[in-house]
């Protein structure tokens, strides 16, 4: 499944610089509000260090992580709903995102300038908030005007639709956003086809300096007091520092980190939350052809996770041959697993877990 995360801050708090190091792009990112005019796309790998190792046990030609897609757009700021700044033209290009990264200021220093002249991150973030909310807001009314034109010809789906985005409206006019409007599983099927910016699931990126990366920061405790009662995610990072490392080599790199006590790169750790946000996670598939990861949500079954690959595997599914990563790796292949009896015959019901090493059975 694509994973496409759309990145989002005020001018000048560090997303432009956040993207060239998780995408190890060259993208500008001068000292100077809306410095990013066009949209910037990057699809990267996520780091799975089970891969390599499944690699070896297989002897495969190709290793394929799994990938994020991330979309940089212009910084917004106070009425972009309205045209002010460079407007949101460019909300249009993550309306179809999975997740919205929040980058937010969590630093001073007098040589950045802040648009506003101030670090407030809840303020930067209520702003933020406030644009994409009165661009759903556009959207949903709009929608509520188009139906109850047409509702006379008494169409069942669009006098339900009707009843829907009505309730957006008025949720929406008291500041509340969409993902926090309960629908039944039915009325999710309906909508589908939208793409509402606040339905998403957001991620707040803390952005600090290098020095108070891993100290007590109450500029990054009041973004986590804010997420917390938003039941959304907070990722501290610091972006220069992500910069620095993504130009090194992958060996150099954990030496580099390890100075700072990490041992992953913000993009593993970014991709970790976006996961969890998301409650997605990834099975594996291995042979000689090419080692893979491969994205679910969690409590897929197994012929969900097979239709990932291809539809006709879920359509033609017959089982599922299973076997934990750390099962495979000490039984050192599938046919030391089967031998210990450690490998799993599992049918449709089964509910896929983090790690699985899978092989599908199916018919053509």
């Amino acid at each position: 499944m694509a994973l496409k995360i759309g990145i989002v801050g005020l001018p000048n708090v560090g997303k432009s610089c956040l993207f060239n190091a998780i995408t190890n792009a060259t993208v500008s990112s001068e000292n100077f509000p809306f410095c990013t005019i066009e949209p910037n796309s990057g699809i990267v790998a996520i780091p799975d260090s089970r891969l390599k190792v499944l690699s070896d046990i297989s002897g495969s030609k190709k290793l394929l992580e799994a990938t994020i897609e991330f979309v940089d757009i212009a910084g917004l700021v106070k009425g972009a709903s309205k045209g002010e700044g460079l407007g949101n033209q460019f909300l249009s290009n993550i309306r179809e995102s999975s997740a919205i990264a929040h980058v937010v200021r969590c630093f001073e220093d007098d040589n950045i300038i802040h648009v506003y002249d101030r670090v407030d991150p809840i303020d930067d973030i209520e702003i933020i908030n406030s644009e994409l909310l009165l661009s759903d807001l556009d959207m949903v009314q709009k929608l509520v005007s188009s139906l109850q034109k047409k509702i006379k010809a008494k169409q069942e789906d669009d006098i339900k639709c009707l009843a829907i985005f009505t309730k957006f409206e008025e949720s929406l006019s008291n500041s509340i956003p969409l993902r926090k409007v309960e629908l039944t599983e039915d009325q999710q099927d309906l909508i589908k086809g939208y793409h509402f910016l606040t339905s998403k699931k957001v991620v707040y990126i803390a952005n600090v300096s290098e020095d108070n990366l891993g100290k007590p920061n109450d500029l990054v405790t009041k973004v986590q007091e804010y997420a917390k009662q938003s039941g959304d995610e907070v990722f501290v990072i610091s972006v220069k520092l992500e910069e620095e490392v993504s130009a090194l080599d992958a060996a150099d790199q954990l030496e580099f980190l390890s100075q700072y006590g990490l041992n992953e790169s913000g993009l593993g750790r970014l991709a970790k939350s976006c996961f969890k946000l998301l409650g997605l996670q990834t099975y594996l598939t291995t042979g000689e052809k090419e080692t893979r990861a491969w994205t679910i949500p969690a409590e897929c079954t197994a012929p969900q996770a097979a239709g990932v690959i291809h539809t006709d595997f879920e359509k033609g599914f017959i089982r599922a041959n299973v076997v934990s990563y750390d099962d495979y790796v000490t039984c050192n292949g599938m046919v030391g697993a089967r031998e210990k009896g450690l490998l799993r015959q599992e049918g449709k019901e089964y509910k896929m877990a983090d790690g699985d090493v899978v092989e599908f059975l199916f018919n053509n």
